[in-house]
């Protein structure tokens, strides 16, 4: 009887697990659309904190999903950030590990065997499209977005052009968009405004089919302009203004990568962001309006931290959330990153997790999500536990990040401990700085010489996590 009762539970658990993997196999694949902030501090969203203007879009996405209380970015700088978010590498491992300019316009290509998110994506039948600022290898080099996964790219290639809020020109896959509305000094054409209207054409265009729409938007990225209406809301709120000297009409380098002259920057700031979250809000709007809201994962986040060029004022609007650091650090202001994931009916809303988590993670949690295999030879470690609430998350052993400016610089965090190497060019075996975040995660205590036990493991990490690069090397 015992055996017959047995076999019985046996047949049943099977029988289960065949209707739950058949229910699966049924379930259509998700939209996932990733909304890159071009440095957007981790204090600069009202739901991360920032109370000097609000961000009301963003903190609904906040309101209705998950939001991430310890996420990094892929590096402190554009290019390297966006190849860990791609390649599932950090950057002792990825491709591209620096900002290294390419001829006349775009950044050092990818190799053409990188293996993208994007590659991974389109091989499990999803549409793939990028609208905004690409930097990882100009038009018909390894590096083009069309020859790395993406089916249409419509925004800047070169993150040097993006500088500039009313370019000269724009490029949609291989065709280059001349912009007559901006012809001399003209501004007509808001460079944010026209890549938005091609990314919601986007979604429209594919709504009957999976799609997965990269969206690496410019803002609120130096030089600090926004359309007048959006200044107009914030004109005289905080005083006194930051005024910057820049580029302007007879420069050589007018338009042309070298940031404009802004009096008002710290409402121009705080524009950029109200634009910013406007077009959040219309793209929720746009996915509710065709009715595909629910079956899209939203992932909102940023590619650094703050930062001080053009006029910028990070620490009047405290954008680096009281973290030390800013853009080019790797101190926690440099890289600590808000991030923000919104999936409707599968996501809980209103929650908010401490799990560490970094760039690098989104391929292997896309490949989880959509049943694809976990490339081999990636750093990252799968989320999806986290979004879903169910199963056992897994844990970094450590992360790690590498910077190769200003002297060259080395950072790691394994647990509550952070490491952090400077001028790593002139001194690459001086002792680390050492932080326990758990109780100084501003970094203001170097606690290593009480410590030197865990500074002697962190030292044999930095060693051994990264690989020897040809490009991009110490």
């Amino acid at each position: 009887m015992k055996r017959y009762l047995t076999f019985l539970l046996v047949i049943v658990i099977f029988l289960f697990s065949c209707q739950n993997n058949q229910k699966n196999k049924n379930e259509p694949k998700p939209n996932i659309i990733y909304i890159l902030a071009d440095d957007l501090g981790y204090g600069d969203l009202s739901c991360y904190g920032q109370t000097k203007f609000s961000t009301p879009n963003i903190d609904k996405l906040a309101e209705s999903g998950l939001k991430f209380t310890q996420h990094y970015s892929g590096s402190s700088v554009c290019a390297p950030s966006r190849s860990t978010l791609m390649t599932g590498q950090h950057t002792g491992h990825t491709f591209i590990r620096g900002n290294k300019p390419w001829k006349s316009e775009g950044q050092h290509p990818l190799e053409a065997k990188v293996l993208t998110v994007a590659e991974i994506l389109k091989d499990a039948g999803y549409k793939t499209g990028a609208f905004g600022k690409w930097g990882l290898g100009f038009i018909e080099t390894e590096g083009d977005p069309n020859k790395q996964g993406f089916d249409e790219f419509y925004g800047y290639n070169c993150q040097r052009k993006a500088h500039n809020y009313y370019p000269y020109h724009l490029w949609h896959n291989k065709e280059k968009i001349i912009l007559k509305g901006n012809e001399g000094t003209k501004t007509k054409e808001y460079g944010p405004e026209l890549i938005h209207k091609e990314a919601l054409k986007f979604i429209v265009d594919n709504k009957d089919e999976p799609f997965f729409m990269y969206y690496p938007s410019i803002i609120p990225h130096a030089e600090l302009f926004a359309p007048e209406e959006f200044m107009q809301k914030y004109r005289g709120k905080f005083m006194p203004e930051k005024k910057h000297k820049g580029a302007d009409v007879g420069h050589k380098n007018y338009r042309n990568g070298a940031y404009g002259s802004q009096t008002e920057g710290h409402a121009a700031f705080a524009a950029m962001v109200n634009y910013l979250d406007m077009q959040v809000g219309e793209i929720v709007d746009k996915l509710k309006e065709l009715g595909i809201y629910e079956n899209t994962l939203i992932i909102f986040t940023s590619d650094n931290g703050p930062h001080k060029e053009a006029g910028a004022d990070p620490n009047y609007f405290n954008s680096n959330g009281g973290l030390r650091g800013y853009k080019r650090d790797l101190y926690e202001g440099g890289i600590r990153v808000p991030m923000i994931t919104v999936w409707d009916k599968k996501i809980k809303p209103g929650q908010e997790t401490d799990h560490v988590s970094a760039f690098w993670d989104f391929m292997p949690t896309v490949t989880e999500i959509i049943g694809a295999e976990k490339p081999q030879n990636i750093d990252g470690i799968s989320f999806l536990p986290s979004l879903l609430n169910s199963g056992t998350q897994e844990e970094h052993e450590y992360l790690y990040w590498e910077f190769h400016e200003k002297g060259g610089r080395q950072a790691i965090r394994k647990g509550k401990w952070k490491g952090i190497r400077y001028n790593v060019n002139d001194a690459p075996d001086a002792t680390i700085e050492l932080y326990n975040l758990e109780k100084d995660p501003s970094e203001t205590k170097n606690i290593a010489i009480k410590h030197p036990e865990i500074v002697q493991k962190l030292e044999m990490h930095l060693k051994t996590a990264r690989t020897e690069s040809d490009i991009f090397s110490f």
